[in-house]
């Protein structure tokens, strides 16, 4: 794994930790959802304004996000699909 994939798997499996969506955290980023969902595929080279951006709406140290996954590891995932409105 290159360090934009280590960031990416960290960064998603973080976010998913926290039962977030993308756009969720890229909105307490203010950061875009599609840069967010391309950083989580290791296809950004991200500034460390942007990692520092991440670390903080996430409420992690910087180096949370650069932990080498085990090899046995695997993606995290949540739920397929919106999460549906609460009626009132």
């Amino acid at each position: 794994m290159n360090a934009r994939e280590i960031l990416g798997w960290n960064l998603r499996k973080l976010r998913v930790g926290k039962g977030l969506s993308q756009e969720r955290l890229a909105l307490a980023a203010g950061i875009d959802r599609a840069y967010t969902g391309r950083v989580e595929r290791g296809q950004e080279n991200v500034t460390i304004d942007s990692v520092q951006a991440f670390a903080n709406a996430l409420d992690v140290p910087i180096a949370d996000l650069f932990v080498l996954p085990s090899s046995k590891s695997l993606p995290p995932t949540l739920p397929a699909g919106r999460k549906r409105k609460r009626d009132h």
